[in-house]
């Protein structure tokens, strides 16, 4: 294949030509030439775009697509071209599935399901067995079959001890370990985060407590195993103080934050919608802003979308019932637009290949083309015609976004 991507304004603080404008020809999957009003001497096919502007491909290191098992809420092959329509060229596939992704045959089976896709993923094993937090899974045979890291969807491992043991072993083969942090038993039967809001709305409360207690734990027994640790979708103020203090200490781990948490509140709750109950609840005012400055002043390494499709069954119900999970590939660029600047956005977005272990691909001549295509201006109300997933349970429905994702050059393949 031989395009020529047309006045592109490059966004790539690894490339030679970032913030300039430039004609982009890639051939058979590589960047040849960048250069001005290149010449179409290989009858090649022209991309152009109102307002285009590219950048490294995106990253999400936090989606749930449901196959095996829950097809009916995601499958794979529709997953993955979401995410191309959506900007990214890479995903961490979370490991809950049916069966959970804990074993090599699992971590086979998906990367098999995803073979020939320009959006490439890399599977996530759970870190105990089933998930259960019982026994640790068989962590080394899945780094062998392509796991980029391993830790159970949205469930805090409750036994220090066995968190302690999957930081010291996995340091034998440069494991990455991933642990989400909310205390089960301070959570209780929480539904919301524990304030103002839920006491009006009468709804059970998850302190901030029961986050930062586990973030505190996590982060002592990884001053004594050593070891790379990341904590996912952090949600409060305290949470990114202690994060920035145990990086200061030369700790090893990052963190990242999910877009709904940098641009809603609970104060959405007060329609009892069930789109908004997520897992860690949406906080307050507060927590929000100390999120955002906890990315500019990069504590937070990376921003998922913790793409999560929830049938209809589980999702439109009365709220304590509800599953917790909102989709979030397809609104992510441009929610995250109405909150923070367009360089610190495509940074987060693709700075997280670092910590999952995936090379970069900067814009540069004789490299691979990696890239998303996209328009970084004008606004639009996010309505279910944007929603290209199967479920539909979005939380930023009605709300107005920024920009517009094009699409994804990556694999050697264009999808627009």
């Amino acid at each position: 294949m031989k395009i020529i991507i047309r006045g592109a304004k490059i966004i790539d603080s690894e490339s030679p030509f970032h913030n300039k404008t430039a004609d982009i020809l890639i051939v058979d999957g590589s960047i040849k030439k960048i250069g001005q009003s290149l010449p179409n001497s290989e009858n090649a096919d022209e991309i152009k775009l109102d307002n285009l502007h590219v950048s490294q491909g995106w990253f999400d290191s936090s989606v749930s697509l449901g196959e095996p098992g829950f097809e009916d809420r995601e499958t794979i092959a529709n997953g993955l071209n979401v995410a191309a329509r959506s900007g990214f060229t890479a995903i961490a596939l979370q490991p809950n599935s049916s069966p959970i992704i804990d074993n090599q045959s699992q971590i086979n089976f998906v990367k098999t399901k995803a073979n020939g896709f320009a959006t490439q993923l890399f599977p996530i094993g759970a870190l105990t067995k089933g998930s259960e937090g019982k026994d640790m899974a068989e962590l080394f045979d899945m780094k062998n079959a392509g796991a980029v890291a391993f830790g159970d969807y949205n469930k805090s491992l409750d036994n220090a001890n066995l968190l302690k043991i999957a930081l010291q072993y996995v340091q034998d083969f440069d494991g990455l370990v991933i642990a989400f942090a909310q205390d089960s038993n301070i959570r209780g039967n929480g539904v919301a985060n524990e304030g103002v809001v839920s006491t009006k709305l009468g709804l059970k409360g998850i302190p901030n407590l029961a986050e930062e207690l586990q973030i505190a734990r996590n982060l002592f027994l990884l001053e004594y195993t050593g070891g790379k640790l990341h904590i996912p979708t952090i949600s409060t103020a305290k949470s990114v103080q202690l994060i920035k203090d145990a990086k200061a200490k030369g700790l090893n781990v990052t963190c990242s934050v999910a877009v709904h948490h940098l641009v809603l509140t609970d104060e959405t709750l007060e329609s009892f919608d069930t789109r908004y109950k997520v897992l860690p609840p949406l906080r307050t005012e507060t927590d929000r802003k100390a999120l955002l400055a906890g990315i500019l002043d990069n504590t937070i390494d990376i921003i998922t979308s913790d793409h999560n499709p929830i049938d209809i069954e589980h999702k439109k119900m009365e709220f304590d019932g509800a599953k917790n999970g909102t989709i979030g590939l397809e609104s992510a660029f441009g929610a995250l637009l109405t909150v923070l600047p367009l360089e610190k956005v495509i940074e987060k977005l693709t700075s997280g290949k670092t910590t999952f272990g995936i090379e970069n691909q900067p814009i540069d001549e004789g490299k691979i083309a990696n890239i998303t295509l996209f328009n970084p201006e004008g606004k639009s109300i996010f309505t279910k015609e944007n929603i290209l997933s199967k479920s539909k349970n979005s939380a930023f429905l009605g709300v107005e976004l920024k920009g517009k994702t094009y699409g994804i050059f990556n694999q050697g393949k264009l999808v627009l």
